[in-house]
């Protein structure tokens, strides 16, 4: 008896979001603009402390609509932004409010850059999309300077994760697609730093993020099974459901 195939991420649900990006509440989309509101100042923060302030040139895999493109260009930064949706792309132009982003489609397994093009890479709700994410960390790696950073958000793989990162959302979030995160592709923390290591970059911050579940806006998301404006995420402790983390890249040459 033929087994079955393991599941396969769906990745077509970017292609035709249009708007519905950065307005949409009965959609996942929504948890991605609450996440970002938590990740970006901090990720702009630690990038002005540790390249003393100045204007950096930044490419963000896996941009989608561009929430974190926008608010780097904003800053001041130099951004490329890189997706393989290109409606996801139509809608991140038309939200740089700077003119400062670039966007383009390309394969994150094959960066059309040359080495040690940018000062950071970043990666936000990407790994967790591909299939083999060693091979899109090492290029990230290949086009930093060194010293540049690779920033990077995910899952770990795990029941807890599994229960509110999966069965949660399809529970209590409308219009959430089948498979729109698989379990085998969630990457368990330790794993990560090991794929980074091997790819020349050495993990030195590692932040969980979770839900703020004791908020008014969490209990309205279960209640009516939307996102509300203000629905939260937290830094926590904890990597056991999601975290985000920066990387340097050695300043050896091998």
């Amino acid at each position: 008896m033929k087994s079955a195939s393991p599941p396969r991420v769906n990745n077509d649900i970017y292609h035709d979001l249009g708007e519905r990006w950065y307005n949409a509440q009965d959609d996942p989309v929504a948890l991605l603009r609450a996440e970002s509101r938590l990740r970006n100042p901090w990720i702009a923060e630690e990038l002005r402390a540790r390249f003393a302030g100045r204007a950096l040139r930044i490419l963000d895999v896996g941009c989608g609509g561009g929430f974190l493109s926008n608010y780097l260009a904003a800053q001041g930064h130099a951004v490329v932004g890189l997706d393989f949706a290109a409606d996801a792309l139509k809608v991140a132009r038309l939200h740089d409010i700077s003119g400062r982003a670039a966007y383009i489609a390309a394969d994150a397994y094959r960066l059309p850059f040359p080495d040690g093009s940018f000062d950071a890479v970043c990666s936000m709700d990407f790994l967790e999309h591909v299939e083999q994410p060693e091979c899109a960390i090492r290029e990230a790696s290949r086009l930093l300077t060194p010293g540049g950073l690779f920033i990077f958000h995910t899952f770990s793989r795990n029941w807890l994760a599994w229960l509110v990162v999966i069965k949660g959302v399809e529970w209590f979030v409308r219009n959430t697609p089948p498979h729109m995160h698989v379990l085998r592709l969630f990457i368990k923390p330790e794993d990560l730093v090991s794929m980074c290591v091997r790819s020349g970059l050495a993990v030195d911050s590692l932040h969980g993020i979770a839900p703020a579940v004791f908020s008014a806006e969490f209990w309205k998301l279960l209640m009516y099974h939307t996102v509300p404006d203000g629905f939260a995420f937290r830094f926590t402790r904890s990597t056991r459901i999601s975290y985000s983390g920066i990387a340097r890249k050695s300043h050896r040459h091998d």
